[in-house]
């Protein structure tokens, strides 16, 4: 099944590139403005061989990777103890619909005041925009529990723990798996964007300062880079949610179809 599925996706990308081939060198567009892919691998191939992408490529991995184990990490612990203690969900429950829908680049000015420009500034906005992904998810799937076997835990006595161990995690575990694939997905876009827009060392600084210099195939590059990263990240986190919930019937559904 998974053979077609690959040629189609080969055959739709092959189009993208010759259709964004052939409407710079018609004349459709300005080619100063939107360089052919022709163009653009050649500037990417300068771009590999360059010291300083490496650099910022690591930078970027750096913001991500931190942003996003911080903000996995607190959501998780939030959001069970949230759950768990029925006093803590009745006090957070408006503060949560409140902040959550802020936009995170509206904390670019708070970022920029605490850390200029540092890596803490990306961070902020990473870990602030990642947090609620994961957090909203462990919150449905602890509500996903189901009561009968909650109760019947408590009739054999299981503690808080042991219930939080055998009952409530694996059911919330699926729903925790879904918002870190999509957490990562968040925080790879913020950490570009506060790069680009506060500019923190990054990919994103790369290509403000490529697009202030009219570099225009190299900023194609860049941006292409993003993309597959983006692409790469998701691929991974998909293998990582298949491996984690490899005894979920979701998941060996999947693999027996």
């Amino acid at each position: 099944m998974k053979s077609p599925n690959i040629a189609l996706g080969a055959a739709g990308l092959a189009a993208f590139l010759a259709l964004g081939e052939a409407v710079p060198r018609l004349g459709l567009v300005d080619a100063d403005y939107f360089s052919p892919p022709s163009r653009i691998a050649g500037a990417l191939g300068a771009e590999l061989g360059d010291g300083a992408f490496w650099s910022a490529l690591g930078n970027t991995l750096t913001g991500w990777v931190i942003g996003l184990g911080i903000a996995s990490g607190a959501a998780i612990v939030c959001g069970l103890l949230i759950t768990v203690v029925p006093f803590l969900r009745q006090v957070t429950a408006s503060t949560i619909e409140f902040l959550r829908p802020i936009p995170s680049v509206a904390l670019i000015p708070l970022a920029v005041l605490l850390y200029g420009t540092e890596l803490r500034s990306v961070l902020v906005l990473v870990v602030y925009a990642s947090f609620w992904q994961v957090l909203i998810q462990v919150l449905y799937g602890v509500q996903d529990v189901d009561p009968v076997a909650e109760e019947t835990a408590r009739s054999y006595g299981l503690g808080t723990w042991a219930r939080i161990r055998h009952v409530i995690w694996p059911t919330a575990l699926p729903y925790v798996m879904t918002g870190i694939r999509l957490a990562a997905a968040v925080a790879l876009v913020l950490a570009i964007t506060a790069e680009l827009v506060i500019g923190a060392p990054g990919l994103g600084a790369l290509i403000a300062v490529a697009q202030a210099s009219q570099a225009v195939p190299d900023m194609y590059a860049l941006i292409t880079v993003t993309g597959v990263l983006g692409l790469l990240i998701n691929l991974g986190a998909r293998a990582v949610e298949r491996r984690a919930l490899a005894w979920h019937q979701s998941v060996r559904g999947e693999v027996v179809s």
